[in-house]
């Protein structure tokens, strides 16, 4: 009986968390650039059952009785880098990233993923699908919550207002016949599933593959779109589904722990009282 009370609450914290990871989502199902998360289901190790001090051994040549499944838990959470939906904005500070070929690791298979460079708070580089960006007081480019964009130097860019213009490959004009006055550095993340969220739109890379640039880069190719954001590609409809789907899963299994305590009570109560 016990077991079964350690199974039905395994499985009740798994829905809990996989319901807290589906209400992040749809939270941010409007945020630019945000990549939904998803999660992994996976079961404990089973246990293996043997009868002792029985003669289970003889009458069946064996003591093993079979296998004893011991719950369920959330293996991880993993980011969908699916390109999302592109949207017009007609804002001059708002750019689209759209990413085409793209580096695919030999032995994994896995794609790379291209995103925006930018400087955190504390003036590490981290990265980003938002695109939806400003010009602060001192002039500088920056994301909505101020995180400045850095050009292919790692430096900030400064454009002074936002009568800009950015072309295809990331390059900034101020005035249409001038020189650029900047190049946007476009980062190729080879492993996305090493990418860590630190809020704001900011991903952390730890992965130990190096972070190479997509300037100048064959094997990368993009297009930057002025005037437009990438939409969250979080599918409303379906997260509600899953949302709904979990409740139900965790209602059930908590229904059943109720079953067990009740059971159990009845044990010690009555059945305990009797003997």
């Amino acid at each position: 009986m016990l077991r079964g009370l350690y199974t039905t609450a395994s499985a009740m914290i798994a829905q809990q968390r996989r319901q807290e990871m589906l209400t992040d989502n749809l939270a941010n199902a409007n945020t630019p650039g945000y990549k939904a998360d998803q999660g992994s289901l996976r079961t404990f190790p089973k246990m293996l059952i043997q009868a002792t001090g029985t003669d289970h051994a003889k009458r069946y040549g064996s003591n093993h009785v079979g296998e004893l499944a011991t719950g369920v838990y959330m293996q991880e959470r993993t980011q969908n880098f699916t390109q999302g939906d592109v949207q017009e904005t007609g804002n001059a500070t708002d750019l689209a990233l759209l990413q085409g070929r793209v580096p695919v690791d030999e032995e994994t298979g896995q794609a790379a993923t291209l995103f925006f460079t930018v400087e955190s708070d504390e003036g590490a580089v981290r990265y980003t699908r938002n695109g939806n960006l400003t010009v602060d007081g001192e002039g500088f480019l920056t994301t909505s919550q101020g995180n400045y964009l850095l050009d292919g130097a790692g430096n900030r860019i400064n454009v002074g207002n936002e009568t800009f213009s950015v072309n295809g490959e990331g390059q900034i004009f101020v005035q249409p016949d001038q020189d650029p006055l900047a190049q946007l550095n476009i980062a190729v993340v080879p492993d996305s599933a090493q990418l860590v969220k630190e809020g704001n739109g900011l991903l952390r890379y730890d992965g130990e593959q190096g972070v190479v640039t997509a300037l100048g880069n064959e094997d990368a190719d993009y297009q930057i779109q002025q005037g437009f954001v990438e939409r969250s590609n979080v599918d409303a409809a379906q997260t509600m589904t899953d949302m709904m789907a979990t409740l139900r899963s965790f209602e059930a299994n908590q229904r059943m722990l109720q079953s067990y305590d009740k059971s159990m009570e009845r044990a010690v109560n009555d059945i305990g009282r009797i003997g």
